[in-house]
């Protein structure tokens, strides 16, 4: 269950968990949540910026040179497996990092900051500057079922929503969970970024970020506009340069070298990436909304904080634990998120969410419990359609 909270010890429930959670009747304007973050929040130091960068990038090249001197040999297979955790694990910082210079929040040289972002993200295979565009979109309309942007729901009257609520009935929720974790964590970022999955109704499907010809552009509005193309072709550049890398590191070495070394860390970081991402936007009492019912304060506050430990925030730079602060101001680096996040809950203890579900049961929960949704009365919400698990026996 999701809670609304002054504080992470002393939760105060937000509304049970079913279909008509409580919602707060009036929000605060986009305004008074900016003004309860001082400017000063907003400004970067570089030393702790190039620490942070140090940090994740030092740690990521150590990890991944001790890649190369394990044996490609099938009893190594549970070396590979923790090799693979640990190293996706660790450089899934340097994918954060890339988010903030993508938000203007790393450097105060803002050539120089595009240039870290982009390095940082082509070396991880993500198109930087139509990823950044696709971001921006995503928090100018966050919970927005039209104007939204990733991990948007399909509502239930819809043929997906339809096909999503079916299978969820024939397969049972243990099964329906099972599919959701592979296919979000596994397929999802791929799938994003190739034809849009889980984008905004608004822009059509599908959608991509690496090519705009009429095929992606069928939507009420495009995603990416002609003026976007440039952009496009730079990121689509990087990736190739990579790609290239990657090749000729092929030849030299082995696919199956290659294969592991940098595959097998490449999948754990999309997973933390989706991770991070649905569980942030997503549970069973967090609404999104149309048109009619939205505006921007409401749809920043439906987004949760959730407890990932002490290693997880050092190493993610806290992007799953402060991360109502963000939607609020994106530009607030990752050092003083936490002060930030401690100033919106004194000023608004009531609205931002925290929940201190342990993170593996609370994606398990959201993986079984939220494939469509539908409109609940009297807010205007859309929430996760779902059946109420048995209690326990006691």
């Amino acid at each position: 269950m999701v809670f609304i909270s002054s504080s992470d010890q002393h939760p105060h429930p937000q509304g049970k968990e079913n279909n008509n959670p409580v919602q707060p009747t009036t929000y605060p304007s986009k305004s008074q949540l900016l003004a309860c973050l001082p400017p000063e929040l907003l400004k970067v130091n570089p030393i702790k910026a190039w620490g942070s960068l140090t940090m994740s990038l030092g740690l990521s090249l150590l990890a991944y040179g001790l890649g190369t001197k394990i044996p490609l040999q099938i009893n190594a297979a549970p070396l590979w497996a923790l090799y693979a955790l640990i190293t996706g694990t660790v450089a899934t910082g340097c994918w954060v990092l890339a988010h903030e210079c993508g938000h203007r929040a790393f450097h105060p040289n803002r050539r120089l900051e595009q240039w870290v972002g982009f390095a940082l993200h082509s070396l991880l295979l993500v198109p930087y500057f139509t990823w950044q565009r696709s971001h921006g979109v995503h928090h100018a309309n966050c919970n927005h079922l039209e104007g939204g942007e990733t991990h948007v729901p399909p509502r239930s009257e819809t043929p997906a929503g339809q096909i999503v609520a079916a299978a969820a009935k024939r397969m049972g929720s243990g099964l329906f969970g099972i599919l959701s974790l592979i296919t979000h964590l596994v397929l999802g970022w791929p799938l994003y970024l190739l034809f849009g999955v889980t984008g905004g109704e608004d822009y059509g499907a599908p959608t991509s970020h690496f090519w705009n010809s009429s095929l992606f552009r069928n939507g009420r509005r495009p995603l990416f506009t002609d003026s976007s193309k440039g952009l496009m072709l730079r990121s689509n550049l990087g990736l190739l340069m990579m790609l290239i890398v990657l090749v000729l590191a092929s030849v030299h070495y082995s696919l199956a070298r290659i294969l592991c070394v940098y595959g097998l860390p490449y999948l754990v970081i999309n997973a933390w990436l989706v991770c991070y991402t649905w569980l942030q936007h997503t549970d069973t009492d967090i609404p999104h909304f149309s048109s009619r019912d939205w505006n921007w304060a409401k749809g920043a506050l439906q987004t949760v904080d959730r407890p990932y430990g002490p290693l997880l925030n050092l190493l993610h730079h806290g992007i799953g634990s402060t991360h109502v602060c963000h939607h609020i101001n994106p530009g607030i680096p990752h050092y003083n998120a936490w002060h930030a996040t401690t100033l919106l809950k004194q000023q608004f203890p009531e609205l931002v969410r925290y929940d201190p579900t342990p993170i593996h049961q609370a994606l398990w929960r959201v993986a079984t419990r939220c494939g469509v949704v539908s409109q609940q009365e009297p807010d205007g919400g859309f929430y996760y359609s779902h059946r109420e698990e048995p209690q326990a026996q006691t």
